[in-house]
């Protein structure tokens, strides 16, 4: 069976933007071909724009995805970014290009058969993961290859693997997944996630295409929800916004999201 659409259209997983201090470095991303739209949320690349006066640190969001990244100035290195339930800071030095492919939720397992949860929480080498995708990536970019160029070629690569796999995952899962992502990740799942699956089996499926429970599934995506709607700090005072997004208290709210962004949600939205 093929992925639901919906999860495209219901989810934006956000990396935060590049701070004023990172003026000489550029974050892009580009949209897939239109027959990868369900399985590959985007291609992206960061890129120093000249030899950096200090060295630079990326922090990734929690966002219930799954990346491959590698190094254009040295495809050699080629790496798989597993699903985390908290934000991951990369030492990137003074000079750099990535460029990465940000899989859906439960895309990568379907296209790859690999079990989400063994990646979690963990950066892999490609080769260990995905050889022939990490041979296609060792043999088919170099420094310097016009960004377009590289994503018609990824998409011709996924493109391939997509035609000739056959796509297995039971619909309740897409469906649990459809019923998390419409309440912004505000649900009790125990009383509100209702697919006809049981706690044993919800687990296993989520552990094997998303990568960690519906619990903290929901979490992400209710933290994703937030910064989508990026509300100033005042007006989360006046609103209340943590009571919306299903939190009892603000102070269990502030811990969340500084495990998923590494700051509080002032500091992110601070003007």
């Amino acid at each position: 069976m093929k992925p639901d659409a919906n999860i495209r259209n219901l989810y934006k997983p956000l990396q935060p933007s590049l701070k004023n201090s990172a003026e000489n470095v550029a974050y892009l991303e580009f949209l897939p071909a239109a027959g990868l739209q369900n399985f590959i949320y985007c291609y992206w690349q960061l890129k120093s724009n000249q030899p950096l006066v200090e060295p630079f640190n990326y922090t990734v969001v929690a966002d219930g995805c799954i990346d491959i990244v590698f190094e254009l100035n040295n495809p050699q290195e080629n790496f798989v970014m597993g699903f985390s339930k908290k934000f991951t800071e990369f030492p990137l030095g003074n000079s750099f290009s990535y460029f990465g492919i940000r899989f859906l939720p439960a895309a990568f397992p379907q296209l790859f058969k690999v079990k989400a949860s063994e990646l979690s929480d963990r950066f892999e080498n490609l080769d260990s993961v995905v050889p022939d995708t990490s041979l296609f990536i060792r043999e088919n970019f170099h420094p310097g290859d016009d960004s377009l160029d590289i994503k018609s070629r990824l998409d011709q690569h996924f493109l391939k693997i997509l035609n000739k796999n056959e796509l297995i995952a039971d619909k309740r899962l897409f469906q649990a997944i459809d019923l998390i992502m419409k309440s912004s990740g505000a649900l009790i799942i125990e009383k509100d996630l209702d697919t006809g699956l049981s706690p044993r089996q919800l687990r296993r499926l989520f552990e094997f295409y998303i990568g960690d429970s519906a619990k903290t599934f929901s979490k992400i995506i209710r933290f994703q929800s937030l910064l989508n709607i990026r509300p100033s700090a005042q007006l989360m005072r006046q609103e209340k916004l943590f009571l919306d997004m299903g939190y009892f208290d603000q102070a269990h709210f502030i811990k969340d999201f500084k495990t998923f962004y590494g700051i509080t949600p002032g500091q992110a939205f601070r003007k």
